[in-house]
């Protein structure tokens, strides 16, 4: 498993939009398999879950990016990206490469 946890700035959508087609454009098997969005009743807080999954040629299986935006009242957005899936051993993971290649897109993507 791979982490990466950052404070975005700017508008909530944009960001959205920027990172799932950042996402999609980035590999050719990547897929979002869903997403879930809230909104609190008086507006001041959104979040949005995004869950994508792409082959990795480095462990020879799929994994999957979880990204999380969450903005409340002070208007900056907390985002948290984490990677899980990439090895293929039965007791403990061997290798975690693919699932640092996928959290190096995103991290691409949100620092460019």
């Amino acid at each position: 498993m791979a982490k990466l946890e950052m404070t975005l700035h700017g508008d909530f959508d944009a960001w959205l939009a920027r990172i799932h087609d950042g996402i999609l454009d980035g590999s050719a098997t990547a897929s979002l398999e869903d997403r879930s969005d809230f909104r609190s009743e008086d507006g001041t807080a959104r979040c949005s879950v995004l869950v994508f999954e792409r082959y990795s040629m480095a462990g020879g299986n799929r994994l999957s990016l979880t990204v999380t935006l969450f903005q409340g009242r002070d208007g900056a957005i907390a985002c948290s990206a984490i990677t899980a899936g990439g090895s293929n051993a039965r007791f403990f993971k061997v290798n975690t490469w693919g699932e640092e290649s996928f959290l190096d897109c995103f991290r691409e993507i949100v620092q460019a």
